[in-house]
């Protein structure tokens, strides 16, 4: 009996330590393994290529100028905004029509003032004759003055319409200007030894060479 107690026993505690623990086991992943794709290596002219377009100079954007001043001849403004310089567009259109407004509201002006001063000296009514102090001399001023104004914002607005084509022709020549590092108009301060002040705020102009 004794035995058979002992063997049973023995038996258990095999059992019991041949058991695994879950817990206790070490779990192994299958990562991917880091791998870094070997360049394919370029051909000679591909090479040579790529080393003479990163030493080539800078392309540079250019515009005609003969286009800039074609196109503001046409509409003021085209210019400038086939040079890119779309701000100066608002300011063009601004002034322009700012010239043209002037000038239509001062010949409204005139003309009003005219076929007064007509009605006035064939002594038949018009639309200022029931106003005291009016008469030819009067009216004959008025009108002057209203067909000289017309006539200045006429000739300011003309004068606008050629900046405006001028403006667009330069803009356009010195594109390329702008951009050279080796030319550059840059705030610089100026001593004049000549003056009571020492030194003064100005523009400088650089060219290297």
């Amino acid at each position: 009996m004794k035995k058979l107690l002992s063997l049973f026993l023995l038996c258990s505690i095999s059992w019991i330590f041949s058991q695994v623990n879950p817990n206790d086991t070490i779990r192994v992943e299958n990562l991917p393994k880091d791998s870094i794709p070997a360049a394919k290596p370029g051909t000679e002219p591909e090479i040579i290529g790529n080393i003479t377009e990163s030493n080539g100079p800078v392309k540079v954007q250019k515009f005609s100028p003969t286009k800039a001043g074609l196109y503001s001849a046409v509409l003021p403004g085209l210019g400038q905004f086939y040079n890119k310089k779309y701000w100066k567009i608002p300011i063009v259109w601004g002034a322009v029509g700012t010239g043209i407004g002037i000038a239509i509201w001062n010949d409204n002006q005139y003309k009003r003032y005219r076929n007064a001063f007509v009605a006035e000296l064939n002594g038949l009514p018009h639309e200022f004759s029931n106003i005291n102090g009016i008469d030819k001399t009067v009216l004959g001023n008025a009108q002057d003055r209203s067909k000289r104004q017309r006539d200045y914002a006429i000739g300011i607005t003309g004068l606008i319409y050629i900046l405006n084509i001028v403006d667009a022709v330069v803009d356009a020549h010195l594109y390329e200007g702008r951009r050279d590092p080796d030319l550059a108009l840059t705030p610089a301060v100026i001593n004049d030894r000549f003056s009571n002040y020492e030194s003064k705020a100005g523009l400088a102009l650089t060219f290297r060479f």
